[in-house]
């Protein structure tokens, strides 16, 4: 293979679209909650290794499973890309991680530190067991943090890391709703293996609604009418995609989750500002 063709293959490995979309949304609420340019660069920068040090040593952890599954998607089961290579680029990103979290400062720097290793906790290990939610949870939870702590003063506010852990854990359920099947054969028994199809969309819908109330509500002051808005579309689509959901075939309850975390996505932006 080419040396393009390598490079292509290990960005691919790096789960792009989660890395590309976590490092947009934290680097638009440090912009939001006023970290300035330089704060947002740093904040980017830390995100951006973080997230491809996750991806990477996921599909390098997860080679196996991924030939037996035949995933040829996937660039280190197919051979796009050797799997040492993929192991060194995860190892480097995870070493560039903690000076680019620094930039923010101690407080916040350690905080994405330990954002990052939860992640990795969940690659190395809690995939497979009841506990496997417990990551996202954690890992999405101090993302906020880690931006805000940044601030003047490093302010952290619960009701925003409560809703970061919220989304986080709504998005693992959401995004293993694909690939049960598939990870049952390779012995994966995560928390939404155990619950079924339909109890993780149930669980999905439910944390991401909550989510939803947390970052409408939490902020001071009275909720808005765009906040109030907000909920009640998350809590239509949800209820919706839960029970267009139930028929055979469907995946209606996935798409309506991921219209719900886009909900979420919007109003973690909007409700950041009352943070800086």
């Amino acid at each position: 293979m080419t040396g393009a063709g390598a490079v292509r293959a290990l960005a691919r490995a790096c789960h792009p679209e989660p890395t590309v979309a976590v490092t947009a949304v934290a680097t638009a609420l440090a912009a939001a909650v006023g970290r300035g340019p330089a704060g947002a660069v740093a904040v980017g920068s830390a995100v951006l290794a973080g997230q491809l040090s996750v991806g990477w040593s996921n599909d390098f952890l997860d080679r196996q499973r991924d030939l037996t599954a035949g995933r040829s998607d996937k660039p280190v089961a197919s051979g796009a890309v050797a799997a040492a290579t993929v192991r060194r680029a995860a190892v480097a990103a995870a070493i560039a991680t903690v000076p680019l979290s620094l930039l923010s400062g101690p407080l916040a720097g350690g905080l994405h530190v330990l954002a990052v290793a939860s992640a990795w906790s969940y690659n190395l290990r809690l995939k497979a067991t009841a506990a496997s939610v417990l990551p996202y949870a954690v890992s999405f939870g101090l993302l906020p943090a880690f931006v805000t702590a940044g601030l003047p003063g490093h302010p952290i506010a619960g009701w925003l890391v409560a809703a970061g852990a919220l989304l986080g854990a709504g998005a693992h359920f959401a995004n293993v709703l694909p690939d049960l099947d598939d990870d049952l054969r390779t012995g994966v028994r995560g928390l939404p293996h155990r619950l079924g199809a339909g109890g993780s969309r149930a669980a999905a819908a439910a944390l991401l609604l909550a989510a939803s109330a947390f970052l409408a509500l939490g902020p001071p002051g009275p909720a808005g009418l765009f906040g109030v808005g907000a909920v009640v579309v998350a809590a239509v689509v949800g209820l919706g995609g839960l029970v267009l959901g139930g028929r055979p075939g469907s995946d209606a309850g996935f798409r309506a989750v991921l219209l719900v975390a886009a909900v979420d996505v919007v109003l973690l932006l909007v409700s950041g500002a009352d943070v800086g």
